[in-house]
């Protein structure tokens, strides 16, 4: 069995400064505890247009149209910097908020989402004009008279939908006394279903992959959908799959918080390599939850609420062609629950070891690509440069190993890193945004391998104190007549020889068990 290959990923942002303002958990809560605090008084004033946030470098690299290095050639502040910008690129595409509370309608089963007729009016032949969605879903935006949502908003069954400061729509409750299924949290599930069919159409788009080609979907958001009896139930795999008209796959969908999409791509890996199924799909929806996460700080230093976008992604996971990059299942790093928990003991689990097991050096690594949060947004909350911290960590294993110089740790953290550029809403930066990248630049000859490093907080969940990381590695194809094989050194044998080998063991085991003998390596005769 041969490894399987990236063929190809998608990555798209929604422009969401109302989302954030009402739904973001950092102003929420402030609006509950201090309805009249200056923070809130001031917020407004420092969220972006949809131009300025598309001219911002990160999200320019986000969707293709700068490659991470050139961050580090654009001076800072990024948010004052002059970079030639577009709303489409390479991997996908930035959307306004208009036309994202109107693919949150489309993407709508139940009749929850009401818009009001002028913003329905005026937003269909913008997203007509996108191309991800056809006539009869665009129809699906049917206008609601605004008597009927202020009715629905009065009676607090519903939640409200903003845009350039009005309410322009509301999404309602889907059941009267079921918490799970609120007017807020199908917010949140519907913008992480619409953000998600919005990255998968434009994957399709973007690539060679069809929709009825695909065999299974891990989907590795942070919301959960269910009802009360199992919050969390799922699925939105198959919720998402079903719109984007991938009739032939089933899925489910991965938890572990920030390293779920790691997780999901080490599994993605695994389903593909062993002929289970032929072409797998990691995606993943945003979560508005997480928007304006850091705005205090932000509006507090004078800065624009730089966490006003959705963030998406979908990655394509096939049967070695010989030619994309290849994901080495046998170098697979994670985090034990027997690892320990300070800084070395994760790296050594998710870097150190894995490579050991490989027998390659930390330096064999081209890039590594561990939290990708952009620092833009995380130093002015006292979080620092999240990847420089992880690479610097990683840069002192190799000198604890004899590897490099502590004199060389400088450069080795220039040399191995990534600029982070992704929106900071957990399982979006978690490695995953660097493997576009990552597999032109492999495919360029750029570089060979990459590591793509998922790292999450367990014990946010108040289940677990324990901590989570897991790790794979992107490498150059060496073309299919030399490609690795799988970890286990099996002696080729075609489909018939195996075929006569397993009927052979059964016919051995089954007379033997008509004789009453013991069978080999059992404990207990068979009467």
């Amino acid at each position: 069995m041969t490894l399987p290959v990236v063929k190809g990923a998608s990555y798209s942002m929604v422009h969401a400064p109302e989302l954030a303002m009402h739904y973001g958990t950092t102003p929420a809560t402030e609006r509950q505890a201090r309805p009249d605090s200056d923070f809130l008084k001031e917020f407004k004033s420092h969220l972006r247009s949809f131009e300025e946030a598309v001219a911002y470098p990160p999200n320019q690299v986000y969707i293709g149209n700068l490659f991470p290095d050139d961050l580090l050639h654009v001076p800072r502040p990024w948010y004052s910097s002059d970079v030639t910008a577009a709303p489409t690129g390479k991997y996908g595409l930035i959307l306004a908020e208009d036309e994202f509370l109107a693919a949150m309608k489309i993407a709508d089963s139940f009749d929850l989402v009401r818009l009001d007729n002028s913003f329905a009016r005026n937003v269909v032949p913008r997203i007509e004009a996108l191309g991800l969605f056809t006539r009869e879903e665009t129809g699906r935006i049917t206008p609601a008279a605004q008597e009927k949502i202020e009715s629905l908003l009065r009676d607090h069954v519903a939640v409200a939908l903003h845009f350039e400061g009005r309410i322009v729509g509301c999404i309602r409750q889907a059941h009267a006394t079921d918490p799970a299924l609120d007017a807020h949290i199908m917010l949140e599930n519907l913008a992480a279903k619409a953000s998600g069919l919005v990255v998968m159409r434009t994957l399709f788009r973007k690539t060679r992959a069809k929709p009825e080609e695909i065999d299974y979907i891990l989907e590795t958001s942070e919301e959960a959908c269910g009802d009360m009896n199992q919050r969390g139930g799922g699925n939105f795999a198959k919720a998402v799959g079903e719109m984007a008209g991938c009739v032939n796959a089933t899925g489910a969908d991965v938890r572990s918080f920030c390293a779920g999409p790691v997780h999901a791509l080490v599994m993605a890996a695994g389903l593909v390599q062993s002929g289970i199924f032929r072409n797998v799909i990691v995606m993943a929806g945003g979560t508005t939850a997480k928007l304006a996460l850091n705005s205090r700080d932000h509006v507090k230093k004078g800065m624009p609420v730089l966490e006003d976008m959705l963030g998406m992604f979908a990655i394509w996971v096939g049967e070695n062609d010989g030619r994309n990059p290849v994901l080495r299942t046998d170098i697979v790093g994670r985090h034990t629950i027997g690892s320990g928990a300070s800084p070395q003991a994760v790296m050594q689990a998710i870097v150190g070891a894995p490579l050991e097991r490989a027998g390659l050096k930390i330096g064999d690594i081209d890039r590594f690509a561990p939290e990708m949060q952009n620092a833009e947004i995380t130093e002015p909350a006292g979080a620092g440069d999240v990847p420089k911290a992880n690479y610097k960590m990683i840069a002192a294993l190799a000198v604890k190993k004899g590897e490099i110089l502590k004199s060389s740790l400088d450069s080795f953290v220039a040399e191995h890193g990534v600029p982070g550029f992704a929106p900071t809403q957990g399982h979006i930066p978690s490695g995953v945004p660097f493997i576009g990248p990552a597999r032109d630049a492999i495919l360029k000859g750029i570089f060979r391998r990459a590591m793509i490093i998922g790292k999450g907080s367990l014990f946010l969940g108040r289940m677990t104190n324990q901590f989570d990381g897991i790790s794979i590695v992107m490498e150059a194809n060496p073309g299919l007549e030399k490609t690795v094989t799988a970890p286990a050194e099996i002696e080729a044998v075609d489909d018939y020889s195996i075929r006569q080998l397993v009927a052979q063991a059964m016919r051995a085991v089954a007379a033997q068990m008509l004789r009453g003998m013991e069978v080999p390596g059992g404990e207990e005769r068979v009467h």
